[in-house]
């Protein structure tokens, strides 16, 4: 594998200097965590089935009018993708009670959601990821007023689409985490969709038993993790015919 500089290690991607300015190459790891780091392990092929879902989601958002950072598939396990300056915000969306949603309020798990509820954290392991409000964005600088209009506009329109394409395959969307980042072109500056969608950061139930198909399956200890992961790309379509055969990480020059 070529040399190439490392620019960023987060706990299941790798990103590094890309092959044109304003670019950049995310690599997908096995890695597993939850609970913020506190529990790690591994899940076999994980990258590799990540990777090709969240080109998959990516693309077909792009399709809508959705800005990504995606530009397009390296191999199994990268994928080009724009530089952005990453908002320190994770937006998460829910349309059906799950999580720590459940249990913040003593709510049953499973419990439909009178409507969409989108909610946000500032991003930070130390933390916990604690749960934040419009005021704690804007009064710290993180985001203006005019960039959380449109990342909610953004999120409420992935969540539309997302939806619907996974209703469509028998999957229901409980709740998801998006991030988004700043592109700045010349001096002008937009929001993107950045990091990934994949089984690691949505909910998804099995419409018909509620089998849960995503990192649930790891957090819980339900086994059949890779399983579970595997069964939504195969339903999207989009299973690799090889299977998520390993390939080897490339060498970092520090």
């Amino acid at each position: 594998m070529a040399r190439r500089r490392q620019i960023y290690e987060g706990k299941a991607k790798v990103l590094f200097e890309g092959p044109e300015p304003g670019t950049l190459v995310q690599h997908f790891k096995d890695a597993a965590t939850a609970f913020n780091n506190k529990k790690q392990g591994v899940i076999t092929g994980k990258g590799v089935i990540n990777n090709r879902i969240s080109e998959y989601l990516m693309v077909r958002l792009g399709e809508i009018g959705v800005p990504t950072h995606f530009v397009r598939r390296l191999n199994m396990r990268e994928q080009l993708v724009r530089e952005v300056e990453i908002v320190p915000i994770e937006v998460v969306v829910r349309n059906i009670v799950a999580g720590s949603l459940a249990k913040r309020f003593g709510m049953k798990e499973g419990t439909p959601l009178p409507r969409s509820i989108v909610e946000y954290f500032y991003k930070s392991d130390e933390l916990d990821d604690p749960l934040i409000t419009e005021e704690h964005i804007t009064a710290f600088g993180w985001a203006t007023p005019q960039d959380l209009d449109e990342i909610m506009s953004l999120a409420l329109r992935v969540n539309d689409f997302m939806s619907g394409l996974f209703l469509g395959v028998g999957i229901r969307l409980v709740d998801f985490k998006l991030e988004f980042g700043r592109l700045w072109e010349n001096d002008q500056m937009r929001i993107i969709l950045a990091d990934e969608i994949s089984p690691d950061s949505c909910r998804l139930w099995d419409i018909k038993t509620d089998e849960k198909m995503d990192k649930d399956r790891f957090r819980r200890d339900m086994g059949n993790v890779e399983d579970a992961y595997q069964e939504v790309a195969r339903r999207l379509g989009i299973l690799p015919e090889s299977g998520p055969t390993d390939i080897k990480g490339p060498k970092v020059m520090q």
